[in-house]
């Protein structure tokens, strides 16, 4: 059983591929930051295995130079976005 623990993995192997890094790349670039990641953890995170934090999300919105709500799946922000109008 495949249990989600996160909703932003997969737009941050979008967003990493979009600026052509690597796994080993990305994970090279939260360390500078000082988040102790690796590449396995990450591939954790991307395939929605691992939950990530406040903290984490932080970092990775820096690393990869993108908002929080850029890192939300679409049908989230959708939703969100309606929320906030009504």
């Amino acid at each position: 059983m495949n249990r989600k623990g996160n909703l932003i993995g997969n737009q941050v192997s979008k967003a990493r591929n979009n600026l052509g890094l690597s796994q080993a790349g990305l994970a090279a670039k939260c360390q500078r930051k000082g988040w102790d990641l690796s590449r396995d953890v990450l591939a954790r995170i991307e395939s929605g295995v691992r939950g990530i934090s406040d903290k984490e999300i932080a970092i990775f919105c820096d690393v990869l130079g993108v908002s929080v709500q850029d890192l939300l799946p679409p049908r989230v922000t959708q939703r969100y976005v309606k929320m906030l109008k009504a």
